[in-house]
Protein backbone atom coordinates (compact mmCIF):
# COMPACT_ATOMS: atom_id res chain seq x y z
CA UNK A 1 0.00 0.00 0.00
CA UNK A 2 1.09 3.40 -0.84
CA UNK A 3 -0.28 6.53 0.35
CA UNK A 4 0.22 9.88 -1.03
CA UNK A 5 -0.86 13.20 -0.11
CA UNK A 6 -1.10 16.61 -2.06
CA UNK A 7 -0.11 20.20 -1.01
CA UNK A 8 0.65 23.12 -2.92
CA UNK A 9 -2.92 24.54 -3.92
CA UNK A 10 -4.11 28.00 -3.56
CA UNK A 11 -5.41 31.02 -4.93
CA UNK A 12 -3.94 33.30 -7.16
CA UNK A 13 -4.43 35.67 -10.39
CA UNK A 14 -3.98 34.99 -14.04
CA UNK A 15 -0.34 34.67 -14.91
CA UNK A 16 0.60 33.87 -11.32
CA UNK A 17 2.28 30.57 -10.91
CA UNK A 18 2.17 27.73 -8.21
CA UNK A 19 4.35 24.48 -7.36
CA UNK A 20 2.21 21.18 -6.31
CA UNK A 21 4.11 18.57 -4.10
CA UNK A 22 3.27 15.26 -3.57
CA UNK A 23 4.83 12.92 -0.89
CA UNK A 24 3.87 9.01 -1.30
CA UNK A 25 4.47 7.10 1.47
CA UNK A 26 4.53 3.30 2.70
CA UNK A 27 6.05 -0.37 2.65
CA UNK A 28 5.66 -0.81 -1.42
CA UNK A 29 8.56 1.01 -2.90
CA UNK A 30 7.90 3.91 -4.85
CA UNK A 31 5.60 3.07 -8.14
CA UNK A 32 7.84 3.12 -11.33
CA UNK A 33 5.20 6.14 -12.78
CA UNK A 34 3.73 9.16 -11.26
CA UNK A 35 1.30 11.69 -12.81
CA UNK A 36 -1.29 14.82 -12.27
CA UNK A 37 -4.96 14.86 -12.83
CA UNK A 38 -6.93 17.51 -12.64
CA UNK A 39 -11.31 17.64 -12.34
CA UNK A 40 -13.27 20.87 -12.61
CA UNK A 41 -16.72 21.09 -11.87
CA UNK A 42 -18.61 19.84 -14.97
CA UNK A 43 -16.06 18.27 -16.33
CA UNK A 44 -14.26 14.76 -16.92
CA UNK A 45 -11.10 14.26 -15.18
CA UNK A 46 -7.74 14.39 -16.83
CA UNK A 47 -4.23 13.72 -17.05
CA UNK A 48 -1.81 16.44 -17.05
CA UNK A 49 1.05 15.37 -17.08
CA UNK A 50 3.39 12.25 -15.51
CA UNK A 51 6.62 11.21 -15.41
CA UNK A 52 8.57 7.74 -15.28
CA UNK A 53 10.40 6.79 -12.10
CA UNK A 54 13.90 7.28 -13.80
CA UNK A 55 12.45 10.76 -15.26
CA UNK A 56 13.67 9.94 -18.84
CA UNK A 57 9.73 9.90 -20.22
CA UNK A 58 7.62 12.42 -19.49
CA UNK A 59 3.87 13.68 -20.71
CA UNK A 60 1.71 16.61 -20.85
CA UNK A 61 -1.78 17.26 -22.26
CA UNK A 62 -1.65 19.88 -24.86
CA UNK A 63 -3.36 22.53 -22.63
CA UNK A 64 -0.55 22.60 -20.34
CA UNK A 65 2.68 22.45 -22.97
CA UNK A 66 5.07 24.88 -21.84
CA UNK A 67 3.41 26.47 -18.87
CA UNK A 68 3.67 23.27 -16.53
CA UNK A 69 6.36 21.35 -15.56
CA UNK A 70 6.31 17.78 -14.14
CA UNK A 71 9.29 16.47 -11.84
CA UNK A 72 10.31 14.20 -9.03
CA UNK A 73 13.02 13.36 -6.13
CA UNK A 74 12.61 9.40 -5.66
CA UNK A 75 15.03 10.06 -2.40
CA UNK A 76 12.89 11.87 -1.15
CA UNK A 77 9.85 10.00 -2.39
CA UNK A 78 7.93 13.24 -3.67
CA UNK A 79 6.62 14.57 -6.64
CA UNK A 80 5.81 17.95 -7.84
CA UNK A 81 4.37 20.18 -10.28
CA UNK A 82 5.37 23.93 -11.74
CA UNK A 83 2.69 25.65 -12.93
CA UNK A 84 3.45 29.00 -14.53
CA UNK A 85 1.43 31.43 -16.69
CA UNK A 86 -1.59 30.15 -14.91
CA UNK A 87 -5.32 30.71 -16.33
CA UNK A 88 -8.99 30.67 -15.33
CA UNK A 89 -9.35 27.22 -17.10
CA UNK A 90 -6.63 25.66 -15.22
CA UNK A 91 -8.84 26.06 -12.18
CA UNK A 92 -9.78 22.58 -10.84
CA UNK A 93 -8.68 20.25 -7.70
CA UNK A 94 -5.73 18.34 -8.88
CA UNK A 95 -4.42 15.09 -7.95
CA UNK A 96 -1.22 13.17 -7.67
CA UNK A 97 -1.16 9.46 -8.98
CA UNK A 98 0.88 6.58 -9.20
CA UNK A 99 1.30 2.80 -11.26
CA UNK A 100 3.96 0.57 -11.40
CA UNK A 101 4.26 0.62 -15.30
CA UNK A 102 6.50 1.10 -17.13
CA UNK A 103 5.55 4.25 -19.51
CA UNK A 104 3.31 7.35 -18.35
CA UNK A 105 -0.26 6.67 -18.85
CA UNK A 106 -3.06 9.26 -19.93
CA UNK A 107 -5.69 7.31 -18.45
CA UNK A 108 -6.88 7.18 -14.46
CA UNK A 109 -7.89 3.55 -14.67
CA UNK A 110 -4.01 2.70 -15.11
CA UNK A 111 -3.23 4.33 -11.43
CA UNK A 112 -3.45 2.70 -8.75
CA UNK A 113 -2.52 5.08 -6.28
CA UNK A 114 -4.27 8.67 -5.84
CA UNK A 115 -4.31 11.72 -3.09
CA UNK A 116 -6.91 13.38 -1.85
CA UNK A 117 -6.70 16.03 -4.28
CA UNK A 118 -5.36 19.89 -3.87
CA UNK A 119 -7.64 23.10 -4.89
CA UNK A 120 -5.91 25.46 -7.23
CA UNK A 121 -8.24 28.92 -8.56
CA UNK A 122 -6.86 30.95 -10.77
CA UNK A 123 -9.14 34.10 -10.77
CA UNK A 124 -9.21 36.37 -14.07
Amino acid sequence: QVQLVESGGGLVQAGGSLRLSCVASGRTGSPYVMGWFRQAPGKERECVAAISRGTRFTYYTDSVKGRFTISRDNDKNQGYLQMNSLKPEDTAVYYCAAHYGTLPKREDSEYTYWGQGTQVTISS
